[in-house]
């Protein structure tokens, strides 16, 4: 049977293909610049091109870049894709020595090659939005350390604490979320270019070079795992993810606390929205936008890591242009999310007539009270418990604040004990004060002055050393760039 069809099929080339080529065109177009003039290099370097043949494409490479409106090019199908055009547009040039650049190379080391040096660039973006929030919180959180809140639990008014106390407990997952992401970029950061196909070469190519000249911290080694192992791609959408379910809680937190019937987080103006019908209503819309843009960002980076489940441990089309483009949006959604929440959280104040109401309402130094009376009066915890529970249970009922409740606590000792407490009114309000429960719990992670101030080094030094070791990144792929420009431009007449 004779097949007289040719290629593309109109519904593959415009389903599959066009789409591709644009987004090589919007994403990977100078990244695959970069990694043609890396593997030139290296090519000349190592004797498996000679120079006069070298510097011919480079000649060649730098007048396509200037002449090949690439943003113009739309695809037709004449060439299967992007790459193929390049070549195409180098052997017009040259002939048949157009075809040399792709000596000891394939599609395939140079598809996950240019994936990486986008999505790492993605990475260290939303690695440095993260390390701003967390400085804005720090900051934030030592200006609030006084500042006394209602902690809740199972969505009940349980102990009071600060809002310095609340954010710092923020601030350290946030800084986890910062290292495991910067894990996977540091996962991210190595070439998988000498790999080829999938076994590496027959020619004595420079993997470490190739590695210095594209600004990558190593190579990966396994010539299998850099086509197969789609495991930067998976870890790194993973810790994205978990950035965003953890500030999620966050902000559903701050939805809480702005409900009219909590009042305990005040909103400003500038972050408020206000109803087109019921003029008295404060609408703090910012929130829910963070809440789904986190929700959206996690789903697209669960659409990513689930897009690799049960695939074959290969070279797949699962893992790379389509599939890698459409996890940009999870970094769009989250860098939004991010930045919305650096100035969102600075920006808001404690209510505090309402964090008092509350506390007096809802008992919530009791806790403390119990803690007295087995340091002063020697009761066993249980003892205790169960006085203070009364003397809540009196106060409540008769609608007056705990501080008030001297007589119900001196009632409910004298029944369960038999004798007079010792503790006068003084000390009794004194163990009932909110910011005496806070002076108390001065313990490491407390939210006492002295345990925060020592949290809070330690969390600056987290946020310094985070910082440090991201500009060393970013300055060794600069000087990287720098070295690749130089490099290639010896192989040119006239550098551009």
């Amino acid at each position: 049977m004779t097949d007289t069809t040719t290629f593309p099929d109109p519904t593959y080339r415009d389903t599959v293909l066009a789409p591709l080529f644009e987004g090589v065109k919007t994403h990977f177009a100078s990244p695959m610049d970069a990694i043609n003039q890396a593997h030139l290099v290296m090519l000349v370097e190592t004797g498996i091109l000679l120079r006069e043949d070298g510097e011919a494409i480079a000649e060649a490479l730098a007048d396509i870049e200037k002449n090949v409106d690439r943003q113009a090019v739309e695809y037709t199908g004449e060439y299967e894709d992007w790459f193929f055009l390049v070549e195409s547009e180098l052997r017009a040039r040259l002939g048949d020595l157009g075809g040399a650049l792709h000596t000891a190379r394939s599609r395939n080391d140079m598809d996950h090659t240019m994936f990486k040096m986008v999505l790492r660039d993605r990475a260290e973006d939303a690695l440095s939005r993260m390390n701003t929030l967390a400085q804005a919180l720090v900051n934030k959180a030592k200006s609030e350390r006084d500042t006394l809140i209602v902690a809740y639990t199972h969505g009940q008014p349980a102990q009071p604490s600060t809002f310095g106390h609340y954010l710092s407990a923020v601030i350290e997952v946030l800084l986890a979320d910062a290292k495991r992401l910067e894990a996977a970029i540091l996962h991210v950061d190595h070439s998988p270019m000498g790999a080829a196909a999938i076994t590496t070469s027959g020619f004595p190519i420079d993997r470490e070079r190739m590695a210095e000249l594209l600004g990558f911290q190593a190579v990966r080694v396994n010539s299998y795992g850099c086509i197969a192992g789609v495991d930067y791609v998976t870890g790194l959408y993973s810790a994205l993810k978990l950035a965003m379910i953890h500030l999620g809680r966050v902000v559903q937190d701050m939805a809480f606390w702005t409900a009219f019937e909590v009042g305990q987080l005040h909103v400003p103006r500038s972050l408020v929205q206000i109803s087109s019908i019921m003029p008295q209503k404060r609408n703090p819309v910012p929130i829910e936008h963070m809440r789904h843009l986190a929700s959206v960002a996690a789903g697209r980076c669960d659409t990513i890591v689930n897009t690799m489940h049960n695939t074959p441990f290969t070279d797949m089309n699962d893992s790379e242009g389509e599939v890698q483009q459409a996890g940009y949006s999870a970094f769009d959604h989250a860098g939004r999310v991010l930045d919305l929440l650096t100035a969102f959280l600075p920006a808001c104040s404690i209510n505090a007539d309402r964090v008092a109401r509350t506390t007096d309402a809802a008992c919530i130094t009791i806790t403390e009270l119990a803690d007295t009376l087995v340091r002063e009066e020697g009761l066993t915890f249980r003892q205790a418990h169960d006085i203070a529970a009364k003397t809540a249970k009196a106060v409540i009922a008769a609608d007056q604040p705990l501080g008030g409740g001297y007589t119900a606590f001196s009632q409910a000792y004298e029944s369960a004990i038999g004798s007079a407490s010792t503790l006068d009114e003084a000390a009794f309000r004194a163990a009932v004060d909110a910011r005496s429960f806070v002076a108390r719990r001065d313990r490491t992670g407390g939210p006492a002055p002295a345990a925060l101030d020592a949290a809070f080094a330690t969390y600056q030094n987290k946020i310094n050393d985070i910082e440090s070791d991201l500009h060393a990144r970013l300055e060794r792929r600069a000087s990287a760039s720098a070295s690749l420009s130089t490099a290639f431009n010896a192989l040119l007449k006239d550098p551009q």
